[in-house]
């Protein structure tokens, strides 16, 4: 089929191949067709990913409101004032 998108080629190897086989466990209407199987391989991997990648987020997110305004008070309220009284007019 024509496309602009770029293709893959991937070599069955014995790794490839039993993820194949163990596949056709799990989903036997694809049994006959290795292709259809290897893609939904990859659809659960992009699935399995975009969730690591959801809850990596989130723990980053809830790290940052953690220690978001830690550090308040530790600058007096005048800092500016006193950092530019140092400097000559």
């Amino acid at each position: 089929m024509p496309t602009t998108r770029p293709r893959h080629m991937i070599t069955e190897t014995n790794q490839v191949a039993g993820a194949i086989s163990n596949a056709a466990e799990i989903w036997p209407e694809l049994a006959s067709d290795r292709s259809a199987l290897l893609r939904k391989i990859i659809e659960v991997g992009i699935q399995e990913i975009d969730s690591k990648v959801s809850r990596a987020r989130a723990k980053r997110l809830q790290n940052i409101g953690s220690v978001a305004g830690g550090l308040s008070g530790v600058w007096p309220k005048n800092w500016r004032e006193d950092l530019g009284s140092e400097w000559p007019a």
